[in-house]
């Protein structure tokens, strides 16, 4: 596993569903699915919805820049358009941790 952390941020694409909540947007079960396989793998430390926005913020641990984009681009939200990538960027925590208890 790397010890690699980024933080990565995604925003809704052209086919969100801007009159459904975000567990009624199409393919919602799927979608939690394989986000949920991704912190059982350890790819995925922390995710959630930046409120007030439409950006989600995801703490990953990776490689480098092109696993995440490999990794991201298989979700069927990322296939169907309802979120993309916007940013990618090395994080060093400073404060806290992520160590699992």
């Amino acid at each position: 596993m790397s010890d690699n952390v980024f933080a990565v941020i995604r925003t809704r694409g052209p086919r969100w569903d801007r009159e459904q909540p975000l567990e009624g947007q199409k393919d919602w079960q799927t979608h939690a699915d394989f986000m949920n396989g991704l912190v059982a793998d350890g790819f995925m430390l922390l995710g959630g919805p930046l409120e007030g926005t439409q950006d989600v913020l995801l703490i990953v641990r990776a490689e480098n820049e092109a696993d995440i984009e490999e990794r991201l681009a298989v979700d069927c939200w990322s296939v169907d358009g309802l979120l993309r990538t916007v940013t990618v960027h090395p994080w060093q925590l400073r404060l806290g941790s992520l160590a699992l208890t």
